[in-house]
């Protein structure tokens, strides 16, 4: 067990995510089944979807780039699925003496848990994160004994553009121009490129102190997330068809209460349509306005519950509240109001993730 995790402390009450990043030219979530990779779009709303699986193997290339143990790594084999390091439940099986151990006997099977899975969960943030669904090969008086998947406490639905996308069609014919070694005469060729012209897309999490317990995910864990989302959405989209896609609003409220949150927090952000462009004419961050009233006043009204408010916006992100519009401190301002200067932190994020690296 690393130093870090062995000081690390437990999740006590559950958090609520709200993350927004936006797409200027770029395909967010291709659809496999569409046969021509375009966005996943709604039929009935015309709003982009993003998948939370999306989402995660952003966060997952992060925490691998990070130096943290993750057992679903972006490796693609022969079958076409994400590749597992199945390494690392060998390596604890292979150190366990099943002898050692009493199927039959409450104590010994809680201690056979531990020692096989305690070090591979140290070892796999990801899976402390998102739980994962294992094989594990052993005697079948012991198979029982041992979980075949683990549930993860930190969750996110499916996210959606908080409007309606226009799909670039430009791209559909977009070529590439080359010279041929011969009479250098131009070539090209049809790159069935399909993207959104912008949108603004919408996440909302729960990290619940529950199922934190089932696959040792810690406060500092937690705390992680705060500069993980923000860094992901960075650094792991620079593929060609990704590209153009940035962080633009994060936050983590944290509540005071266990089994307690307020729910669907996403949905009290909207376009504040007074100070945003049509719909349709959207291009990119600086033509909108985000309104954020009914997000602050509904936390201000559940004061008591809230323990911390982490929060940390784009310098270009243009927000509304009570009449007032300007930066993403007009957002710090109101949450400050709302549930009280000390329990709002905004995020440093280049300034706090070194803290949060492995080793």
């Amino acid at each position: 067990m690393s130093e870090t995790q062995s000081e690390s402390t437990a999740v006590e009450n559950r958090s609520e995510i709200v993350f927004l990043y936006d797409a200027v030219d770029a395909n967010p979530n291709e659809n496999p089944l569409s046969g021509a990779n375009r966005p996943r779009i709604d039929p009935g709303t015309q709003q982009a979807i993003v998948t939370d699986v999306r989402l995660k193997r952003y966060l997952r290339d992060q925490l691998d780039d990070d130096g943290h143990g993750v057992y679903i790594r972006n490796v693609q084999n022969e079958a076409g699925y994400q590749a597992t390091r199945v390494d690392l439940l060998e390596d604890r099986l292979k150190g366990v003496d099943l002898d050692d151990y009493d199927p039959d006997d409450d104590e010994d099977a809680e201690r056979l848990r531990e020692d096989v899975f305690g070090e591979f969960l140290d070892e796999s943030a990801d899976v402390r994160y998102f739980g994962a669904t294992m094989s594990v090969d052993t005697d079948d008086d012991y198979e029982d004994l041992l979980p075949d998947h683990f549930t993860g406490p930190v969750q996110f639905s499916p996210g959606k553009s908080m409007h309606a996308v226009n799909e670039n069609e430009e791209y559909d014919s977009l070529t590439s121009v080359i010279a041929t070694q011969g009479e250098k005469e131009q070539g090209g060729f049809d790159l069935d490129d399909h993207r959104i012209q912008y949108g603004l897309i919408r996440f909302h999490g729960l990290v619940d102190e529950h199922g934190a317990e089932d696959t040792k995910l810690t406060s500092e864990d937690v705390r992680r997330l705060d500069t993980l989302c923000w860094r992901a959405l960075k650094n792991q989209t620079v593929s060609r068809s990704k590209v153009g896609q940035e962080p633009r609003l994060y936050c983590r409220v944290e509540y005071a209460e266990e089994s307690y949150h307020l729910g669907g927090l996403d949905k009290d952000l909207a376009l504040d349509e007074s100070e945003s462009k049509a719909e349709e004419d959207l291009r990119n961050v600086r033509d909108l306005t985000l309104a954020v009233d009914d997000f602050v006043d509904r936390l201000g009204n559940a004061e008591k519950q809230v323990k911390r408010v982490r929060v940390v916006a784009s310098d270009v992100l243009q927000c509304s509240y009570d009449g007032d519009v300007g930066g993403p401190v007009v957002l710090y301002d109101a949450l400050r109001d709302a549930v009280g200067e000390d329990t709002v932190d905004v995020v440093d994020v280049y300034d706090e993730y070194p803290e949060t690296l492995g080793a």
